[in-house]
């Protein structure tokens, strides 16, 4: 299923290659894109990973603040 999360605190590429690496490192997540325009990621997961996913980004400091699947 495809996500997009909202995400705040990102303010540089830095935060966008922690974002992105937490994400990657959750398995079934696939496809990970963050913009630091948009505040936003998006991935693709295999079902029941968007709280492994969230819980991943919120630990590396950033907090998700909306959560969309389609």
């Amino acid at each position: 299923m495809a996500i997009t999360l909202k995400i705040e605190g990102m303010h540089c590429g830095g935060c966008v290659s922690s974002v992105e690496k937490a994400a990657r490192s959750i398995d079934g997540v696939d496809n990970v894109t963050v913009s630091l325009d948009k505040g936003e990621l998006t991935a693709d997961a295999q079902a029941g990973k968007l709280d492994q996913l969230v819980a991943a980004i919120e630990d590396s400091g950033f907090d998700v603040v909306s959560r969309r699947t389609d």
